[in-house]
């Protein structure tokens, strides 16, 4: 029997009998049916596109790790890098200049082990550029430390020929690591204490209590022992080789002029005179004459990390102690 409903007619304004046939009820029921239908297909479409399954949840949590590991593993590489370019500086201009021996060439230091074929393997990989570029700084690392390898080995068969002037160059520091409070002033152009106007400043101010025992960093003989104005109570040691080291502001001088010394000899020891701020001592090594920064030539006594450091604070300004 046909389902009887009413409706307000607005023309007439009376309410009718309606009478809702089978076709309607079949009419009512396909839209209801079709428009869930669309509704579910808009809801898998939007769940497909922008919500994650369970495993892609996993993969994007382990693409993030991923992420966050090579950001570590390449500053870990970048630092490396930076110490490896600061051992082949020294290697080149300094120990290589020490034996006179002929500073490796940049070609060689910079070529690829095992030809461009060599990343082949990595084409078509997922993050293909990413993992390519980490290999490639490995491997560029990898050839640095093989040459920088060889190149040691060469420079170690040269100073085993050459004991009695290794011996002789400045090598060590003068002050022991326990004795050594700070680095007061670098070496460089840096403010004078006395008259606050930049100044070229020819050694190291490495503070230390009064008293502080002084070594000798190299083996020869003293050529000065006495006061010298502002450096106040000098000694001044002939390594030979044109090298030598002077040692200033000295509370007490150890050694005599024309006295032969041994490197780690206690020469003197730390004071405060002549143009001086405070306890220290005024440390320089000379090369024909010119002073050139001690840092350089504390390779008997630091790491390569410890002297990029030192490299590092040796760049800010500072003012002198003397």
């Amino acid at each position: 029997m046909p389902k009887i409903k009413y409706q307000f007619n607005t023309k007439s304004l009376t309410i009718e009998r309606v009478q809702v046939t089978l076709r309607d009820k079949l009419k009512r029921l396909m839209w209801v049916a079709s428009s869930g239908t669309v509704f579910a297909a808009v809801l898998l479409v939007f769940a497909y596109n922008f919500l994650d399954s369970p495993k892609e949840k996993i993969q994007k949590r382990e693409i993030e790790q991923y992420k966050f590991q090579y950001k570590i593993m390449n500053n870990r590489i970048g630092k490396l890098q930076k110490v490896l370019n600061e051992m082949q500086d020294r290697d080149d201009n300094i120990y290589r200049v020490i034996f006179e021996a002929e500073p490796i060439p940049s070609e060689t230091r910079k070529e690829v082990l095992g030809g461009v074929d060599r990343y082949s393997a990595f084409e078509g990989f997922n993050n293909a550029e990413i993992i390519l570029n980490t290999a490639k700084k490995l491997n560029s690392i990898t050839t640095q430390m093989v040459v920088q390898s060889k190149s040691y080995d060469q420079v170690y068969s040269l100073a085993k020929s050459k004991e009695k002037m290794l011996a002789s160059i400045p090598a060590i520091q003068p002050l022991t690591r326990q004795s050594l409070k700070s680095i007061g002033s670098h070496f460089g152009y840096r403010i004078d204490p006395f008259y606050k106007v930049t100044k070229f400043h020819s050694g190291l101010d490495m503070c230390a209590a009064t008293g502080t025992r002084v070594y000798a960093t190299g083996d020869g003989v003293v050529s000065q022992a006495g006061w010298e104005g502002g450096y106040g109570n000098l000694i001044v040691i002939n390594h030979g080789y044109s090298y030598a080291s002077a040692y200033g502001h000295l509370s007490r001088i150890g050694v005599k002029r024309g006295q032969i010394i041994k490197r780690g000899q206690v020469i003197g020891y730390v004071g405060s005179t002549g143009k001086s701020t405070a306890p220290h001592l005024h440390y320089e090594v000379r090369k024909s004459g010119t002073a050139i920064n001690p840092i350089n030539y504390f390779f008997n006594d630091i790491t390569p990390a410890e002297y990029l450091n030192l490299i590092r604070l040796s760049d800010l300004p500072s003012q002198t102690m003397d």
